[in-house]
């Protein structure tokens, strides 16, 4: 993929293949027998669509990020490192299946089928998307992407009731929220997915463990391992590779998998790494909480520089033709280059259209007060009976 020096983390802007990396992301492909299973079932073009899934989002981001250096925003929250997480969590479920992204999760939405000029008329405010100019949480529920609110892990009590009501109605249908390492120690989180546990309902939750509850490093916040948090709550639960976008999909296929067929909920802990601050106005502040070792080493794993480099030298060929290995490989990178392309377009005419509403598709200011109460019909009179 292009990098971005003004936009990109450092890391990714020197990024280059590393050997020993690669050779770790292969071993975690190969290291349990049930994804393994998953995994063989993708076909290339589902590869592909993971590809183009990152690198959607990691353009999302950047057009955020160039707005507020321009001027355009004041801030955004960026999931920049931690694409394979959502990505591969959401490509892991099927249609008619639910989501609840918290703002970091915002490829989510592309993914379920949202426009990304509808994602990026929310940070700008315009009349013509679902909140009106009200809020740059978004979503979609006809997409089965619902939107949050910016209070953490408030979405898990809500998809709790969504995924009771999916079990009354006897359908087969999963519900997946996401929370940080910080969200998952709220009250919110704790009620919510206890009545989850106690009523089995088919909800999981990816605990999205980037190590750090805005300002303070998971090591100051939690005692215990984040990937043994099931055990308090009695559901199963699984790792995964937060940075390894075919581990995540495997992992959640299994456990969508299993609440889908009366397993009940479960948590995913995919283990990855927030390469910014916790929004655009406090990233020398985030650089500071960690050591430039830690952040080499997350850089050398970026998830989109990793996945294009294993498909490239371990990946089936993209177009279904028998070619031997050098041949492939070139053919390989030649398709993700065109699907990179793409993407780039697609996000480039978002960005115009999300402009061209900001420019002539603002909301009126009386609209600030339609839609805030519920309307309530006048009682009518009684007649008095004698």
């Amino acid at each position: 993929m292009k990098r971005y020096p003004p936009f990109d983390p450092p890391e990714y802007v020197a990024f280059r293949s590393d050997p020993d990396v690669l050779a770790e992301y292969r071993a975690t492909l190969r290291k349990d027998a049930a994804r393994r299973r998953v995994l063989a079932r993708l076909k290339p073009g589902d590869l592909v669509r993971l590809y183009e899934g990152m690198v959607r989002f990691r353009l999302h981001d950047i057009t955020l990020k160039r707005w507020v250096m321009q001027g355009v925003l004041s801030k955004a929250w960026l999931g920049t490192g931690e694409e394979a997480v959502t990505v591969g969590s959401v490509r892991a479920l099927r249609r008619g299946d639910l989501v609840g992204p918290m703002i970091r999760n915002a490829g989510a939405c592309h993914e379920m089928g949202m426009p990304v000029a509808q994602m990026l008329k929310a940070y700008l405010g315009t009349a013509d998307q679902i909140t009106r100019g009200r809020d740059l949480h978004t979503g979609d529920p006809a997409l089965g992407v619902i939107p949050p609110t910016s209070m953490m892990a408030n979405l898990v009590p809500v998809f709790t009731g969504i995924a009771l009501a999916l079990k009354q109605r006897g359908e087969k249908r999963v519900a997946i929220t996401y929370v940080g390492d910080g969200a998952s120690r709220t009250s919110a989180f704790h009620e919510g997915f206890n009545f989850a546990a106690v009523m089995q309902v088919p909800v999981v939750v990816v605990l999205q463990d980037n190590q750090v509850a805005l300002g303070t490093p998971a090591t100051r916040h939690s005692a215990g391992k984040m990937e043994d948090l099931h055990t308090a709550y009695g559901v199963p639960g699984m790792a995964c590779d937060g940075n390894n976008v075919l581990d995540v999909f495997a992992a959640t296929s299994l456990m969508a998998g299993s609440a889908r067929r009366g397993g009940g909920p479960g948590i995913l802990t995919a283990r990855t790494f927030r390469m910014g601050g916790h929004a655009t106005h406090d990233e020398a502040e985030a650089r500071a909480l960690f050591t430039p070792e830690q952040f080499r080493h997350w850089g050398a794993r970026d998830p989109i520089g990793t996945f294009e480099a294993y498909i490239v030298q371990d990946g089936p060929s993209l177009d279904g033709r028998k070619r031997t290995a050098a041949p492939r490989r070139d053919a390989n990178l030649r398709l993700l280059e065109e699907a990179e392309a793409r993407v780039t377009h697609e996000v480039e005419e978002a960005e115009r259209e999300a402009l061209e509403s900001r420019r002539s598709r603002m909301p009126e200011p009386e609209d600030a007060a339609h839609g805030v109460y519920a309307e309530q019909a006048a009682p009518r009179s009684r007649r008095r009976v004698s």
